[in-house]
């Protein structure tokens, strides 16, 4: 041993210890490096880089590619940490013998997991956007120097996993940006500190592109409409007495809707009626219902909402008719039950008083109307039914049991238990609800 030392200079010594030491630097930058890149906002870097911060743009471009952002940290971060290991046992070989190899092995751990891995992935985890725009020109350089030999790599693995019938798509997005917001929102308030409401408004925007209009348009049985046919003063009346601003008219069934009538423009013909001819109010001869209706706006039943809203919005309109593939009506929707979906339920002074067909009558129980929305229900009482299969809680029930349920009958699914209270024709009008124990 005494001989390697003398023959060996102790500058070369030194030397390779010094080496171990920006060995192990490196490999702390290349972990806190991948932690930082692969933590970090998006939505953050991307306000960073709204106001001039280069580091979060090329952050930003880095991460657009994680595959190869990866493989290429990985990459550099085995190599160091292999060469600081080798240098390590030379190191020790030369100071302690045989003994060296172990030792090497006790000491590399111990500084590559405190100082190489533990350390900075802790500073990346509580500073990750600051750290990702500090070390995305370092990295970006190291990305563009490895990437011939991480593309090779990439080519193997994904040769590899095609031997066992597994497909990769680099251009894949395996989280989808809605997807990723609304489980950020969900953990957020399960954490406390995104209240309830605030939590469904936000869900209930996101889910605009996801929900169709006929899950929630009123249903043709529940629509208001006026005949027509009948006498001007009556038709008059019956606008001025109703509590909606929109009136479907139809002209001999219902399904024959003629046009919309809007009790403004209504009573603003009218009143020119009477002051154009002098009659004595109350007298509509020669008043013609179908000269103020404005024509039917029909949309699918399978529009989408956020389409809808911007159709809305375009056409400055606010109030649509619904029919199914066959031209058939179904029912009605509105601007209003849109934004209904974020804000909730909107009431002015002119609506009427009605119950919202849930009652709680105790903790996890709960009586409803059987044409709820099972997302209304889903809203008020913070549950997690499934509604993929029906819109209301009567439609599921009926999907679940696939039959048409009597009065008194019990189920039990997806942990909550339905019994039918009521039951009208082929229509379960009261259901009460209960969450089972989990």
């Amino acid at each position: 041993m005494d001989t390697t030392v003398d023959t060996l200079p102790m500058l070369a010594i030194w030397g390779t210890g010094a080496a171990i030491i920006i060995l192990l630097v490196l490999s702390a930058i290349f972990s806190g490096s991948e932690t930082a890149l692969t933590t970090a906002s998006r939505g953050k870097l991307h306000s960073m880089s709204e106001k001039g911060n280069r580091g979060a743009e090329f952050a930003l471009k880095l991460t657009e590619d994680k595959e190869r952002l990866i493989g290429a940290i990985l990459l550099g971060n085995n190599l160091v940490n292999i060469l600081a290991t080798s240098l390590a046992t030379m190191f020790f070989t030369v100071l302690l013998g045989d003994s060296a190899v172990a030792v090497a092995t006790l000491v590399m751990t111990a500084l590559v997991l405190v100082f190489s891995e533990v350390l900075p992935k802790t500073y990346a985890i509580t500073n990750a956007e600051g750290m990702a725009s500090q070390v995305s020109r370092p990295i970006r350089f190291t990305v563009i120097l490895l990437s011939p030999v991480v593309n090779s790599v990439r080519a193997l693995v994904r040769l590899i996993l095609g031997l066992f019938g597994v497909t990769t798509d680099p251009e894949a997005n395996f989280l989808a940006a809605q997807e990723e917001i609304a489980g950020a929102i969900a953990l957020h308030h399960s954490e406390g500190t995104v209240e309830k409401d605030d939590r469904d408004r936000l869900l209930g925007a996101l889910d605009l592109g996801q929900r169709q209009v006929d899950e929630v348009m009123l249903h043709r049985r529940d629509i208001e409409m006026i005949d027509a046919d009948l006498p001007p003063s009556e038709i008059f009346d019956l606008a001025l007495k109703s509590p909606h601003t929109r009136i479907p008219l139809y002209r001999g069934d219902t399904e024959n809707i003629v046009g919309i009538i809007h009790a403004k423009d209504m009573s603003r013909a009218v009143h020119d009626l009477f002051q154009r001819t002098g009659k004595d109010v109350g007298d509509f001869s020669g008043f013609e219902v179908m000269n103020v209706a404005m024509e039917p706006y029909f949309v699918p039943e399978t529009t989408k909402l956020d389409e809808q809203m911007r159709e809305f919005l375009r056409r400055r309109a606010h109030f649509a008719l619904v029919v199914d593939e066959y031209g058939a009506l179904q029912g009605l929707i509105t601007l209003e039950d849109i934004i209904e979906e974020i804000v909730g339920e909107i009431a002015d002074e002119h609506d009427t008083d009605k119950p919202s067909g849930i009652e709680t009558l105790k903790d996890d129980v709960v009586e409803v109307e059987g044409v709820v929305t099972i997302r209304d229900l889903n809203r008020a009482c913070d549950w997690n039914l499934p509604d993929e299969e029906a819109n209301t809680v009567a439609g599921l029930v009926i999907h679940e049991a696939q039959t048409i349920p009597n009065a008194g009958q019990i189920f039990s699914f997806h942990g909550f238990r339905f019994e039918v209270l009521e039951r009208h024709n082929n229509r379960l009008t009261r259901l009460r609800v209960r969450k089972l124990a989990q």
